[in-house]
């Protein structure tokens, strides 16, 4: 009895397109324990830690939140080719970084300017600088959006259309639609828009599920615009049944 009532579907919060001080344009002050601090502050149970084309700080924020009853997903933030934001989830540290080697490969040339960008902090668990990334995170890479979606999953994890009410940096800002062959797992909208005005504004995307980030650059962004999901438990697996409208798992989102 006491075990299935433990695996009853529950509303959770998610904040799933969080970054870290590792991008170029996040504070300095995101950094694995403050994320962590913050999001259980929040009521959050579950975050995604997503920075521009890398996953150097996730096993940070994974390790800052172990004692907690905060669940940890690894992601990466990929501007593709086109300069569109594609959301990669995984379930596995190793597959995030993975995705990252793909990325490195075919990143765009050149060194960050911590002038015009900002510095690129890769940090522990205990908020101590290890290293500054070099790379020029906030560049697009070499890979297309379909091959984007298709070494997300190759990697067996989910791959979200970000912030599509954004002029720029988006699928629908920078092509003008979604491609319809395209195999998203979900589509974002950013927190400055309602999930309602959403669906209003893109009726043709209603086949897939809509969720909300905060898409956080500071401390006190996160957790603003969470997703409500119906879970068992806060994971990947369920996150996935979630997107998916499965078993009694599904996305609730949140409207003001």
């Amino acid at each position: 009895m006491g075990e299935k009532a433990a695996e009853m579907p529950r509303v959770v919060a998610a904040d799933l397109h969080i970054h870290t001080c590792l991008s170029p344009c996040g504070d300095l002050d995101m950094t694995p324990t403050k994320i962590v601090r913050q999001a259980l502050k929040k009521n959050l149970a579950m975050i995604a830690v997503t920075d521009h084309n890398s996953a150097e700080n996730t096993p940070a924020v994974i390790a800052a939140a172990r004692d907690t009853d905060l669940f940890v997903v690894p992601g990466i933030e990929v501007t593709t080719s086109e300069e569109a934001h594609i959301v990669a989830l995984f379930e596995k540290v190793e597959n995030a970084l993975s995705m990252q080697a793909l990325i490195y490969d075919s990143l765009q040339a050149g060194e960050n300017d911590e002038d015009v960008f900002g510095i690129q902090v890769v940090a522990n668990e205990f908020d101590e600088v290890e290293g500054i990334n070099k790379r020029l995170l906030i560049g697009a890479t070499g890979l297309s959006v379909a091959k984007v979606v298709e070494a997300i999953h190759d990697r067996e994890g989910l791959a979200i259309a970000a912030h599509i009410d954004r002029g720029s940096y988006s699928l629908v800002g920078q092509l003008g639609f979604i491609p319809q062959d395209l195999e998203l797992d979900a589509i974002e909208i950013s927190r400055h828009m309602t999930l309602s005005d959403a669906r209003a504004r893109f009726k043709g995307y209603e086949g897939f599920p809509f969720i909300t980030s905060s898409d956080a650059h500071f401390p006190d962004e996160i957790g603003v615009r969470p997703t409500l999901l119906q879970l068992a438990r806060p994971d990947m697996a369920e996150l996935r049944l979630a997107l998916a409208g499965r078993e009694g798992r599904k996305v609730l989102g949140i409207d003001d």
